[in-house]
């Protein structure tokens, strides 16, 4: 089977059975991930609570204070993440419709960003991970639309691929803040102080990931 063959059959894209097992799990897991993590947020938002631990509650009242713009982006970035499969996912990808939606949900879940980076917790460092992975995401995605528009189906679904890795990665940004929270007794580091750190080291993953991903397709 040619190259191409591996991703279109019968006219829809697909993803080779040779995706390892290990990179198929993460994927779901950030995906869980990322819509708890929205989930949480929304009703962090609708319902704020004064009870639980005071960096939870400060970062809830951060949130807060710019709730327009946060639920303009995190809206939008939870409807990507859940159809997102419909391109990854082989026995999903027949579909294209959700292919379609993506692209404009990504635009404005990019240009969003931008926005919530005013508001960044961590300072100039998370706001620079943000500049560059959001950046790359939206130069990601508009690769894959150009290279749809152009019905080159191997290299589109590469791109798309790229800016989906790029999109979760802030979920496994939240693990690593939760290593930073369980060890702040130890490490006297604040919220402010390490949620920069999170986000690059976060984001790099998942970017390493991607490439990975692309790489066994």
């Amino acid at each position: 089977m040619d190259a191409k063959a591996r991703f279109v059959r019968n006219g829809t894209t697909q993803i080779p059975k040779s995706v390892p097992l290990w990179l198929i799990i993460g994927y779901w897991v950030c995906t869980l991930i990322a819509v708890a993590v929205v989930l949480r947020r929304l009703l962090a938002l609708a319902h704020p609570s004064r009870s639980g631990p005071a960096e939870l509650a400060n970062l809830d009242l951060v949130f807060a204070s710019h709730a327009r713009v946060t639920l303009a982006h995190i809206i939008p970035s939870l409807f990507f993440v859940l159809l997102a499969p419909f391109v990854l996912v082989r026995p999903l990808a027949r579909f294209s419709w959700p292919e379609r939606l993506l692209f404009p949900l990504g635009v404005i879940v990019g240009i969003t960003a931008y926005g919530m980076s005013v508001y960044s917790v961590g300072g100039w460092t998370e706001r620079s991970a943000v500049l560059f992975f959001n950046s790359m995401f939206l130069f990601s995605l508009a690769r894959a639309w150009r290279f749809r528009q152009r019905q080159q189906t191997r290299e589109k679904l590469e791109w798309l691929t790229r800016a989906i890795g790029i999109l979760l990665g802030i979920a496994t940004t939240r693990p690593v803040m939760g290593v930073f929270f369980a060890t702040s007794r130890l490490t006297h580091l604040e919220p402010r102080q390490f949620f920069g750190i999170a986000f690059w080291i976060g984001f790099s993953i998942n970017w390493i990931v991607a490439e990975i991903w692309i790489g066994n397709t």
